[in-house]
Formats: C-alpha cells, sequence, structure tokens
C-alpha cells in the first residue's frame, strides 16, 4: 500500500494550519500582510472542509490553511482531515497546530490517501504528512493498511473475487504471520457436516468452501472471527431487483473486514489464539439452487426451513458460527453484511451490534466512539424469537413480515452459539455510498478498528 507518511524533517515540511471560525481572526492577524491579504481576496472563512494554500515570495507554497468545526458545533466530523491529501498539491506536510484529534487526524490523512487503482491508473495521491509528535504512527499504519486491504477485497468485482479468490487472499494473509490455514471446499463440505454452506453455495460453477486459519498460542484467549463471504448475491430464486444487486460485490464485506481485523490483530502480536473463518460462497440462480421451503439440517442438527433464499448470509454464519462455538472461544466475533434493515434503521454510517455481554458492550460502544468508528447496540430481543418460528422445522431463516429484520437475523445467529464465553455480531454495511472525508466512495472498513483497539486493550 502506498504509505501516507514521511520521514523528512518536520523543518522542511509545508505547515497545515488548522482553523475555525472562531480561531480564524487571531490566526489571520498573525499571518503576513500579503498572505492575510491573499486569503482576503479568496474568500476563504474558516468553512469546515475548506482548503487555501497560502503562496511564498517565491512562488512555493509557504503554509496551507483548512477550516474545522468549531468546538462548539453540533457535530465534529474528526475525519475531516481526510479530504486533505485530495486537495494539496503534490509536497510533504506537517499539522502546524493541534486539530480537534492529532491522532485520528493523522489516521484520516492515511485513510483518506486510499485509491483503488486495479483496473485504471489511479494513483494514490503524491503528497505525505510527516508524522506528528506523540502519535503511534506504526499504529495507525496499521490499521491504515488493514483498512485499504478491505476495500481493495471489496471493490474488486465478483468477477475476480469469487470463493476461490478470497480464499487465496485470506491464505496469502495467513502465509504472512506464519498462521495454519485449511480451506474445505465443494462436496467436501456436505461430508464435513457444512451443510448450509453447501447449499448456498452449489448452485454457481465457482465451489463454496470454508476457510479456516489460526494463530498465536494456544494457551492464550481463543478470540475467534467469523466473516460472511458470500462474493455475490443474486438473492437465489428470490431474485433481487436489479438496483438491489448493483453493488452485491460488496456482500463479502464481513468476511473483509474479517481479515483486515486479523491482519491488525496479528501485526500487533496481540496476546491471543486467533481463528478466522469464512464461509465464501456465490448465491446464484441455476437448476440446482436451494428453493424456498427446502429443509436442511444445518451443522448444529437445528433443521432450517428457507424462507428466503435472499437470507443466505445468515446460513452461512450458522454453520460457521456452529463450527467457531465448538471450540469454546472466550470471544466470538461475527461480522456480515447482512440486513437492509439495518441500513433502513441506522443508515449505511452506523452498523447495529448485538451481545448479551454487557461488559462487553459498554467496551465496544467505547472504542466505537474513540476510534471514530461508529457503531450503536441493538438488543437482543426475546420476545421475537418466537417469530423465527417454523411449523414444519426447528427454524425458519427469514420471518414473514417486516419489522425489526436485523434483530430477527441477530436472533437466528444466536441459535447458533452456545458455548462461547462472549458472543458479538454485528451487521455491518461495508460501503460508503458517497464519498466523505477519509472515507472514499466504496468498500469501507467498519467495525474493524474499533474491535481490533478493543482487543488490543484486553489482549495487548
Amino acid at each position: 500500500m502506498h504509505s501516507a507518511f514521511e520521514t523528512a524533517p518536520a523543518t522542511t515540511a509545508i505547515p497545515i494550519t488548522f482553523v475555525t471560525k472562531t480561531t480564524w481572526d487571531a490566526i489571520g492577524a498573525a499571518l503576513p500582510a500579503q498572505a492575510r491579504q491573499f486569503a482576503q481576496a479568496n474568500g476563504f472563512a474558516a468553512k469546515p472542509g475548506k482548503c487555501l494554500t497560502l503562496p511564498a515570495a517565491d512562488g512555493r507554497i509557504a503554509q496551507v490553511l483548512f477550516g474545522l468545526e468549531d468546538d462548539a458545533a453540533p457535530w465534529r466530523d474528526l475525519f475531516r482531515p481526510g479530504q486533505l491529501p485530495g486537495l494539496l498539491p503534490p509536497g510533504v506536510y506537517r499539522f502546524a497546530n493541534a486539530p480537534h484529534d492529532m491522532r485520528l487526524a493523522a489516521l484520516a490523512f492515511a485513510l483518506g490517501s486510499y485509491r483503488f487503482g486495479r483496473y485504471r491508473k489511479n494513483k494514490a495521491p503524491s503528497v505525505r504528512l510527516v508524522p506528528p509528535d506523540g502519535v503511534d504512527i506504526a499504529d495507525i499504519t496499521r490499521m491504515a493498511e488493514a483498512a485499504a486491504f478491505a476495500r481493495d477485497l471489496i471493490n474488486t468485482p465478483a468477477n475476480d473475487m469469487g470463493p476461490e479468490e478470497l480464499a487465496l487472499a485470506a491464505q496469502d494473509l495467513a502465509g504472512r504471520y506464519g498462521a495454519d490455514f485449511d480451506c474445505i471446499v465443494g462436496d467436501d463440505l456436505v461430508r464435513r457436516n457444512f451443510p448450509l454452506i453447501h447449499a448456498v453455495g452449489m448452485a454457481s460453477p465457482r465451489a463454496p468452501r470454508l476457510i479456516d486459519f489460526s494463530w498465536g498460542d494456544p494457551a492464550h484467549p481463543k478470540v475467534t472471527l467469523v466473516g460472511k463471504g458470500v462474493c455475490f448475491d443474486t438473492g437465489g430464486l428470490d431474485l433481487k431487483p436489479s438496483a438491489g444487486m448493483l453493488i452485491m460485490k460488496k456482500d463479502m464485506g464481513g468476511a473483509a473486514n474479517a481479515l483486515a481485523l486479523a491482519s491488525m490483530v496479528m501485526d500487533a502480536r496481540l496476546k491471543v489464539r486467533l481463528r478466522v473463518l469464512i464461509p465464501a460462497v456465490e448465491n446464484a440462480v441455476a437448476g440446482n439452487a436451494f428453493r424456498p421451503l427446502d429443509i436442511f439440517r444445518s451443522r448444529k442438527g437445528v433443521t432450517v426451513e428457507i424462507g428466503n433464499t435472499d437470507a443466505e448470509g445468515r446460513l452461512v454464519l450458522a454453520d460457521a458460527l456452529a463450527l467457531a462455538d465448538e471450540e469454546k472461544p472466550d470471544l466470538l466475533i461475527d461480522l456480515g453484511t447482512l440486513t437492509g434493515a439495518a441500513r433502513v434503521a441506522l443508515g449505511p454510517d452506523l452498523p447495529p451490534f448485538y451481545t448479551n455481554d454487557e461488559r462487553l458492550a459498554l467496551e465496544v460502544t467505547a472504542h466505537a466512539k474513540t476510534e471514530n468508528d461508529p457503531l450503536w447496540r441493538l438488543p437482543l430481543w426475546p420476545p421475537y424469537d418466537s417469530w423465527l418460528d417454523s411449523k414444519v422445522a426447528d427454524i425458519n431463516n427469514a420471518p414473514s413480515g417486516a419489522f425489526a429484520g436485523s434483530i430477527t437475523c441477530a436472533l437466528f445467529l444466536q441459535r447458533f452459539v452456545g458455548a462461547a464465553k462472549s458472543w458479538l455480531h454485528v451487521d455491518i454495511y461495508g460501503w460508503t455510498p458517497s464519498a466523505k472525508p477519509g472515507r472514499p466512495e466504496g468498500g469501507e472498513c467498519q467495525a474493524a478498528r474499533a474491535i481490533y483497539k478493543l482487543l488490543s486493550q484486553r489482549y495487548g
């Protein structure tokens, strides 16, 4: 990945001065007369996101002014400095004064430098930042590189990112850190008792598979990550409309973010026994596709009636969660791009999470805030559990009706977790619909940074 940081002496770097409407008068008054006049002539008013380069006498850039929200503003975008790589001319820069949060500003700068360039020339900006004093740039770089990894995986179209390619990406990551890698492919899924993963993926000419790798000292606490790896989702026989299918290359976003989280954990050498499980499938349409009202016996032995073939993510996660649960991990975490209901309730930027562990819920909430990686707790509401009942099987994968779709999905998954000491489920979107500071349009790393920081605090 292109590095956003430069080791050059700060004295040679172009200073970036952060200004707000409150501080602009004082900062403007302290500028040389010529620079102050230039700013006034350009109508610079310290609006959030506004950037102005001030010329030196020799025509070079003397200084950059960049607007932020006031401290008293109802909301401050702590990633606002993530706009800078797309606004600045090529060069090496430094922060001349403190933004609202120095560490998050440096992270945002790195995240905002990302460009997806696999299919056309789309070079990352030739803009570098001298790391601010007191900021752990190794950790910032680790998080930025993990985010770029997740974004690249999600942004790659399904013709080049099928189950096999996703498995190869996971294998490459595992190999970099000396993890033990295994992959169960095609009909071996049936033989090794993963019937739901096989059922969802069997209609595609690209064989379904279960990716499985482990890393770390077996004596350390067991942390298992499960990521939904639906590499493309047509909806199956309950076919999505074209508008709903358009960005379904992102339906493996849970897997991408689980891999990004794993990369941070391994790179930081956290004291955990890490296991990563990714059911990788394509939900395709063919003569052998699974059908509405089909019934399958899951790995756990629970029989599942198919209420809707477009609720396939919870099916593949169910078998993977059942396997993970057999090992009785200390912490079991699953990530998936699961329900439109979550987006209706909370929008694309704020994924819901679910857990019955109150301590874990408080930690997730705290780290989501400090990392500017938003998450919002929703309840595993027991009265809705009966909505999953089936008249002919133990459970239905998609209750009829339009209510509480994200909650009922979480309750479905909960049926497959029993032995893990603690369980966290996150219903991510994995996509930024329109560019925001530090978050280019396209595939997005969600929840992974917050959870990494939680794991770092517990097991660092």
